[in-house]
């Protein structure tokens, strides 16, 4: 229990605190002293960070959040005898209430995050079994081979350590299906799953019926399996040599213990780090989820299972009767049934697997769809704040992550409510330009210099707005069908390794442009007005700059939605490892400076290949293996022969790779896991907020013109004729499934 002192100056501080947020002040006074708490932020932001420092900043930030949130409740709000505007305008204010209730929860649980030091490594004898969960659906069996070959190659006693492949795509209801194509399918994946199961050292485990999804195929699992603990990875989410060194000793240190998450790491962009060409130099989205969210749950132990890259307690799970399955996000749901029952979770934040993100829009949306839907699931079936066993601080935490995702309502308030105005007349907001600029100017800027503050390594500024908008159009609907009817989601798949050939408009491009094109013509309507119309007030030019701040996002969105192409399949790691070529009668050592599945990019060591005549060829390439005292052969083909400043480089093709060459292609990727951990660091560029929010103005111009090229050039090109040709029909052939994973 805190101290009376400690009790004390917290109450005292945050009288003050409230008695300033409610002192009755001029508009000119409130705009100096918003200009002077701006000021100190950014000097306190150019100083070295301490913890005193730290609380001065954030309080800071409060203290005009608060003046905001006191003016907005008590000033601005339209006369009860406006039932229209009274109405709208007050679910305008929910839902500003709404965000500044979250961006308060944030800051409690990210108050203090944590950060795991290495756990002890065991020794053989001390330990435990471990049974690896690899559920797969209709993945292809390149990616299942290479997350199989990575599980089996961990670094861990090899006598309690087992691979299971849990493969839903060849049950026998899929087997047995009415439609022939579909049974002949699921046959065909089926001894092929088993087949790469046998070749790799995995188990092949399936069921009888597709039910409860990922969780009931987990669940299956468990009636077949007894390690002590579980590691789950999806089919695309292989894991790095030290994976169970990294996260199995925190359960020798806590008994109680049933959770070790670790971060989900991405070998692609998403469609927005794509279409945006920020890749390779701005933080991962999931970034500050990982790096910053899931350490500040870690602090009130209430870090969630994440579906994969983690590990469980087999008789945790086994007390509470398995994964849990009512909603569509199992994982989180498992976590929160876990903790109401007394176990414990941490995080580790070290990258050791490689996954693989949606590329295109359609499939992000599909899977961001799948969680909104999940989450809200969890606050209405399983009410966190109500949940009995939790502690306050996981209520709190659990509530936060589940909250989060009702943002599409605001969002979609504050995109409309503008308009209302402009366009009806429905004044929802009482404001001239003087009180607009001293309270709502500054305690914007103040919000963004506090987000900026705590999570500018991981996430730039605009970035976190630009997110929200682009899931907004769809993800508003999917969280009302979850109102209506909180059982009805079901679990879908989401596409994985999707390629495009060429520039094109996403198939949900047509919303993101109906939504620009209102947006713009309400920005000319509102200036047009204000400065012509000598009946329009200062409203309307506070109304005319927030409809023209939509309008932005949505430009920077016309980015978005104009897909750029993706023609490799196989997404690569930057590496550097030594290795022998034998191509051509000659035995060259070169280096590897890139790999997938697919294959390798290498360059020679002190010599010049025979450029044009060995393109096409078959070659060998030697790759020395730890423990092994013979270098793994793997045939590979040379796709090009190519120089750059640093000279000659070939790109080479593996060809029909035996299950030694697997595991070696997996040993290349996943055998350094600093190479992750390397890779998330150098992304890690922060960006002030004058010059995030530069770059963001030059997308908005930029990305606009992009996208209607491409619209323009679309609408211009024929829609090609199909002309019938009489063929043969042929017989149902079992074909490959679309690549998806459980994400």
């Amino acid at each position: 229990m805190p101290p009376i002192t400690t009790l004390l100056t917290w109450s005292i501080a945050t009288i003050a605190v409230l008695a300033l947020a409610t002192s009755p002040v001029g508009v000119e006074t409130q705009l100096v002293c918003g200009v002077a708490v701006v000021a100190a932020m950014v000097i306190l932001r150019r100083t070295a960070p301490t913890p005193v420092r730290r609380q001065i900043y954030l309080a800071l930030g409060t203290l005009v959040v608060l003046r905001y949130v006191w003016w907005r409740t008590t000033e601005t709000l339209p006369s009860m005898s406006d039932p229209v505007g009274f109405g709208f305008g007050l679910a305008l204010w929910a839902a500003e209430m709404f965000c500044v209730g979250m961006l308060f929860v944030s800051l409690f649980v990210v108050a203090a995050p944590v950060r795991r030091p290495p756990t002890r490594r065991l020794t053989a004898a001390q330990s435990p079994k471990v049974d690896v969960y690899v559920p797969t659906y209709n993945e292809s069996a390149d990616l299942i081979a290479a997350t199989l070959a990575a599980a089996v190659s961990m670094d861990y006693p090899a006598d309690k350590l087992r691979v299971y492949l849990l493969d839903d795509g060849g049950t026998d209801q899929k087997r047995n299906s009415a439609d022939p194509v579909a049974a002949a399918a699921a046959h065909a994946r089926h001894a092929e799953m088993k087949e790469l199961a046998a070749r790799l050292g995995a188990t092949y485990l399936t069921r009888e019926r597709n039910v409860h999804a990922k969780a009931g195929n987990l669940n299956a699992a468990l009636a077949h399996t007894d390690g002590d603990l579980i590691a789950v990875f999806d089919a695309d989410h292989a894991p790095t040599h030290d994976f169970l060194q990294e996260t199995v000793g925190h359960f020798a240190d806590d008994p109680k213990l049933f959770l070790v998450q670790t971060p989900h790491f991405f070998l692609n962009p998403d469609p927005i780090e794509k279409n945006l060409s920020t890749w390779a130099r701005m933080p991962s989205e999931n970034e500050m989820f990982y790096s910053v969210i899931q350490r500040g749950l870690d602090r009130w132990d209430a870090t969630f299972f994440c579906g994969s890259a983690a590990v469980l307690r087999r008789s945790a799970v086994d007390e509470a009767g398995g994964f849990s399955g009512v909603t569509i996000t199992e994982d989180c749901e498992t976590a929160l049934d876990l903790h109401a029952r007394g176990w414990h979770s941490r995080f580790v934040d070290k990258p050791m697997i490689a996954g693989l993100q949606p590329e295109t829009l359609a499939s992000f949306i599909g899977q961001r769809s799948r969680w909104c839907q999940g989450m809200i699931q969890i606050l209405l079936l399983k009410n966190p704040l109500m949940k009995r066993g939790l502690s306050l601080p996981q209520r709190i935490a659990y509530a936060s992550s589940a909250l989060f995702w009702l943002f599409p309502l605001p969002r979609l308030a504050f995109v409309v409510a503008p308009l209302l105005y402009i366009f009806f007349g429905v004044k929802l907001y009482v404001a001239n330009v003087h009180e607009f600029i001293a309270y709502t100017v500054s305690y914007m800027i103040v919000n963004m210099l506090m987000q900026n503050y705590l999570y500018g390594r991981v996430r730039w500024p605009w970035i976190s707005e630009l997110y929200e908008y682009v899931q907004m159009p769809y993800l508003a609907g999917a969280i009302l069908s979850v109102i209506r009817n909180p059982r009805k989601p079901t679990f879908n798949v989401t596409a994985k390794g999707l390629t495009t050939e060429k520039a094109q408009l996403s198939e949900l491009a047509p919303r993101y442009f109906a939504i620009f094109g209102v947006l713009a013509v309400a920005s000319a309507v509102a200036f047009q007005r204000f400065f012509v119309d000598p009946e329009a007030n200062d409203l309307m030019l506070v109304v005319g700059l927030w409809n023209t701040f939509n309008l932005i996002i949505a430009g920077v969105a016309l980015g978005v939605v104009a897909e750029k192409p993706e023609r490799r399949r196989n997404q690569r790691l930057d590496i550097t490892r030594k290795a022998e070529l034998l191509v051509a009668g000659d035995s060259v050592q070169v280096v590897i400076e890139d790999v997938s599945i697919g294959g390798v990019r290498l360059r020679p060591l002190g010599a010049t290949l025979g450029g044009p005549r060995i393109n096409g060829a078959v070659a060998t390439l030697l790759v020395d293996r730890p423990g092994r005292p013979q270098p793994t052969p793997i045939t590979v083909i040379v796709r090009r022969v190519a120089t750059d400043e640093s000279g000659q480089f070939l790109g080479m093709e593996f060809r029909e790779l035996t299950s030694a060459g697997y595991v070696a292609v997996a040993e290349l990727m996943y055998g350094q896991a600093a190479v992750l951990d390397s890779f998330r660091e150098r992304r890690r560029s922060g960006r002030s907020l004058f010059a995030g929010t530069l770059q963001f103005l030059g997308w908005a111009v930029s990305q606009t013109g992009r996208a209607v090229k491409i619209a323009a050039k679309e609408r211009a090109e024929p829609t090609p004729v199909e002309i019938p040709v009489a063929v043969e029909e042929p017989r149902p052939i079992p074909v490959p499934l679309e690549k998806t994973r459980f994400a």
